[in-house]
């Protein structure tokens, strides 16, 4: 069995409050604010209870996965690099706050979102800005794009297939000239390989209509205006063994009966590189709620004023250590006997 937890931080200032004062970030502009120092100590507490008693069948695999944040994941490095060679399942979970302390939830098969990226650099032509005539304006031309990528895509997708935003855009740099170029740096989640090709095709189509339409004649407008498109697909949809998480939902009210259990939690468009795991072994990834109005714990992730109930700390280990002692004794309970061929088989079915 596997336990993996992700390691990095992220480029936020955290916010002082009453409650942090002992274990606010040290290192200014970077905190974690996503859980995963929570998720750390999880494992390090499995750990204990596994060298305390080490009495088991089997084996245990503790990764702790640099660079969970960043596309395309560490989770592939540790599998290029061997770190789930011998495994038969694996384990992941993750704090957040949209469920209450000390609850947890799952569902079989599709859980959370594939995360593309794409980044756009739309080339016009500068100059003064009370000559319109002999520029291209990039601005408008980005104001234009945004606008008509998501009509396209609201007239061409159901709204629960996707999200798309942006979350950058960077052009000029004076009051009285309208720039060369603007930059735009968004991104889109899916459910399907399907839906990521129609909004791939999407945002090339209306790149191509945007050139079309601010098109000007003569020489000084030669090869303008223009764009540089680069697309890149991140982490894959994450899938739940759905064999694997009926097993585990058995076992957590079983072990658990005060634990509050979510077995089919809404799908969510965060998403998550040990998706990745995901299509080389089964398994689950399990959501660990934090939320705790009484003590004033409600950011979401990634706010600067996240927090975590450490309450529920020692009940992640719990949970860590007690379904990797159960699979280890009866796998099979949580493997099915076909051959695993990973997500996209259970995708394709239903």
């Amino acid at each position: 069995m596997a336990l993996r937890t992700d390691t990095d931080g992220l480029q936020v200032q955290e916010e002082p409050a009453e409650r942090n004062r002992e274990y606010i970030s040290r290192t200014e502009g970077v905190m974690h604010a996503c859980g995963h120092d929570g998720h750390m100590a999880m494992l390090f507490g499995a750990a204990r209870m596994f060298m305390e008693n080490r009495e088991f069948p089997g084996e245990v695999r503790l990764i702790f996965q640099p660079a969970e944040e960043i596309p395309p994941g560490g989770s592939e490095r540790v599998i290029t690099e061997g770190g789930l060679e011998g495994v038969d399942a694996i384990i992941g979970m993750h704090i957040f706050t949209n469920h209450e302390s000390g609850s947890v939830g799952f569902r079989p098969g599709p859980f959370m979102a594939s995360t593309n990226r794409f980044e756009v650099i739309l080339k016009g032509k500068g100059g003064h800005i009370s000559l319109p005539a002999k520029c291209i304006d990039p601005v408008r031309m980005a104001v234009d794009f945004i606008n008509s990528l998501n009509s396209a895509l609201e007239e061409r997708l159901d709204k629960e297939k996707y999200v798309l935003g942006v979350g950058r855009i960077q052009g000029g740099a004076q009051f009285n000239r309208t720039p060369d170029n603007v930059g735009i740096l968004g991104s889109y989640r899916t459910f399907d390989s399907e839906t990521t090709d129609i909004i791939d095709a999407t945002i090339k189509e209306c790149l191509e209509k945007i050139k079309q339409e601010y098109l000007k004649h003569g020489e000084e407008f030669s090869g303008l205006p223009d764009y540089e498109l680069d697309i890149l697909h991140g982490y894959p949809v994450l899938v739940n063994d759905p064999f694997f998480t009926e097993a585990v939902n058995l076992k957590l009210h079983e072990s658990f009966p005060e634990l509050t259990v979510y077995p089919e939690i809404e799908k969510t468009f965060a998403a998550e590189d040990f998706a990745s795991y995901l299509q080389v072994v089964p398994g689950i990834f399990i959501s660990l709620g934090t939320r705790n109005q009484k003590k004033g714990i409600v950011e979401i992730n990634h706010s600067c004023a996240f927090d975590i109930d450490e309450e529920i700390l020692l009940k992640g280990s719990e949970i860590f250590h007690t379904l990797s002692l159960d699979f280890l004794k009866q796998p099979e309970k949580y493997l099915s006997l076909q051959k695993y061929h990973g997500p996209q088989e259970y995708i394709e079915k239903t």
